[in-house]
């Protein structure tokens, strides 16, 4: 190849550079060369400084003709250097004014394919750039959006086209998407998970992961409950968010009187939300880490203050559909 490219220099100096120019960059990409080399071969190559900025990695690479790496000024080039852009957030160019000649045209070419290569092949190891990420998050869960367009986006995501993923609604209303394994997802969030279906069926699950995050609560003692609720494990008991919209809490009888049972003591709530929980009362006073006895007293205290019985299954379920519908309501007063 190099006596190729001494022959072809001979007949045709513009050609045989070009030769050497897709030579010398097939070769960077063979022997799996980093940025910088790329960077370092087009300065040397085109005998102008050469730049490589990358917004959304936050790569930004100058290396000047002798083949040394400097600080780069200014930020972007100027309007009449070489430069090609890719992907709108990859630009490569060359501090030379004018248009570029054979040489530079075609190192810029080969650097920017070289570049292209190498960031695809370590794409996984890229810093993920988060408005992006949201801007690409918000087209695969768009219903409205073509085929085409929410698989271009799942594939810039990086997520796996044959994975199972879920949509994981926050409480602060924005959205992500995971094939994480259930257990993994939002451990130090609060947030409802839509069930797990391919990607592209991700829209239909929108509404169910934002309803199960109406049913999360802080965790406290103020505001027992889970962070994290999953909406396939909720059953029937998701529409019970429609009432989100519903009157005020004083128009649910069983609610109110919740209310006015908190604001007796401390534990009331951290009690009432163990004892829905299921289980017999043996189980919940070792959950509430108190004597048996002690329970039953704060069952009694519990049952004057709601107006019904907590010892039978009738009881509990109303209890649990109470603090269900508080969690709703609190959810939604802080939320509006």
């Amino acid at each position: 190849m190099r006596e190729l490219v001494g022959r072809l220099e001979a007949l045709d100096p513009d050609a045989g550079a070009a030769l050497r120019v897709i030579t010398f960059f097939d070769q960077l990409i063979e022997r799996r060369a980093g940025l910088e080399n790329v960077v370092r071969g087009a300065a040397v190559l085109s005998g102008h400084p050469a730049v490589l900025v990358d917004t959304d990695r936050g790569i930004r690479i100058r290396v000047t003709p002798d083949g040394t790496r400097t600080e780069l000024t200014p930020s972007a080039p100027q309007a009449e250097w070489c430069q090609l852009t890719v992907d709108s957030h990859i630009t490569v160019w060359l501090e030379h004014p004018g248009p570029p000649g054979p040489v530079e045209a075609m190192v810029m070419e080969r650097a920017t394919m070289s570049v292209r290569t190498i960031l695809d092949r370590t794409r996984g190891r890229a810093r993920p750039h988060p408005r992006r990420d949201a801007e690409l998050v918000e087209v695969l869960l768009d219903a409205t959006a073509s085929v085409e367009d929410r698989s271009h986006a799942a594939k810039l995501l990086r997520l796996e086209p044959s994975a199972l993923a879920r949509v994981v609604a926050e409480t602060d209303g924005s959205l992500h998407v995971s094939t994480a394994a259930p257990e993994t997802l939002l451990t130090e969030s609060r947030g409802g998970v839509g069930p797990a279906v391919p990607l592209l069926e991700l829209p239909r699950t929108v509404a169910a992961a934002r309803a199960a995050a109406h049913f999360t609560a802080d965790g406290t003692p103020a505001d027992p409950g889970p962070r994290i609720v999953y909406a396939e494990e909720l059953g029937g008991l998701i529409l019970l968010a429609a009432v989100a919209d519903a009157p005020p809490t004083d128009a649910v009888p069983d609610v109110a009187a919740v209310e006015r049972a908190a604001a007796t003591a401390a534990w009331m709530l951290q009690t009432l939300d163990t004892l829905a929980s299921g289980g017999s009362l043996r189980t919940a006073a070792a959950a509430l880490k108190v004597h048996h006895s002690t329970l039953q007293e704060r069952l009694t205290h519990a049952e004057r203050l709601l107006g019904w019985s907590l010892r039978d299954q009738t009881g509990r379920v109303r209890l649990t559909v109470a603090l269900l519908l508080r969690r709703l309501y609190r959810n939604k007063a802080q939320n509006s």
